[in-house]
C-alpha cells in the first residue's frame, strides 16, 4: 500500500532522514519506534504527505506523491489517509458528532450522507451517548475515540497515528490499543504508529527502530 523509497529530510543543517526505505502492506499495524530526535515524527508526517521529502520517492495505492498539485494533493490526503495525534485537535465549538462528520464536509459530502456515516462510527466507538457533547464535556479517552472516529469518517486506506496514547492514562490507553487492533480484525485497517508505548510496539505487526535517520530494525 504504501511504498518510501531512499527518503532523505533535512531542516537547515540538521539530517533528520538519511535515506529511509520502507513497504507496507494493506492490513498491517506498523509502529515506528525510537529516542526522541530519532526522525519518528518526520518520517510519519512525509509518509502522511503532511511535509515534503528532500529526496526519494513515496507512492501510495500506486500514486507517486511527488506528481500531485497542491489541490490535488489535499482531495488525495481527505480522501485516502485519516490522522490520530497525541492531542486530539478537536475542535471545541463543535459537537462530537459534528467533529466526526467535518472530514466528509471538506470532501463536499451532504448532512444527509454524513451523519448517518459518523453515528455508525461513534457508536461503534461505544460514543452514541455522548454523540451532542462538545470536546469540553467529554473525558480524554472519550476525546480520542471521536478523533480516531474522525479519521475513520471517509473511509481510508491507511491511519497515521502520532503518539495517540501519550496523553491518556494508562486504562484509556489499553483501550485506545484494543480498539486499533479491532479496527484491523474488523476492517482490515492499515494503521502506521509513532509511538514510545512499548507494549503496543510489541503488538504491532512490525515494530521498526529508528536511530540516527535510519531505519535500523
Amino acid at each position: 500500500m504504501i511504498e518510501a523509497i531512499n527518503i532523505a529530510k533535512s531542516y537547515n543543517q540538521l539530517h533528520v532522514l538519511k535515506g529511509v526505505n520502507v513497504k507496507i502492506q494493506q492490513g498491517e499495524i506498523v509502529s515506528i519506534v525510537g529516542k526522541s530526535g530519532a526522525g519518528k515524527s518526520t518520517l510519519l508526517h512525509i509518509l502522511g504527505t503532511l511535509d515534503q521529502a528532500d529526496q526519494g520517492q513515496l507512492l501510495i495505492n500506486n500514486t507517486e506523491i511527488s506528481s500531485l498539485k497542491t489541490k490535488e494533493l489535499a482531495a488525495f490526503r481527505n480522501e485516502n489517509l485519516g490522522f490520530v495525534f497525541q492531542f486530539h485537535h478537536l475542535l471545541p465549538e463543535f459537537t462530537a458528532l459534528e467533529n466526526v462528520c467535518m472530514p466528509a464536509f471538506i470532501m463536499g459530502k451532504s448532512e444527509k450522507e454524513s451523519i448517518p456515516r459518523a453515528k455508525e462510527l461513534l457508536d461503534y466507538l461505544g460514543l452514541t451517548p455522548r454523540l451532542e457533547h462538545k470536546p469540553g464535556q467529554l473525558s480524554g479517552g472519550e476525546q480520542q475515540r471521536v478523533a480516531v472516529a474522525r479519521a475513520l469518517m471517509n473511509k481510508p486506506s491507511v491511519l497515521f497515528a502520532d503518539e495517540p496514547s501519550g496523553n491518556l492514562d494508562s486504562g484509556s490507553s489499553k483501550e485506545l490499543h484494543d480498539l486499533l487492533f479491532k479496527l484491523r480484525d474488523d476492517f482490515n485497517q492499515t494503521f502506521v504508529i509513532v509511538t514510545h508505548n512499548e507494549e503496543l510496539a510489541r503488538m504491532s505487526d512490525r515494530r521498526l527502530e529508528m536511530k540516527d535517520g535510519f531505519i535500523i530494525e
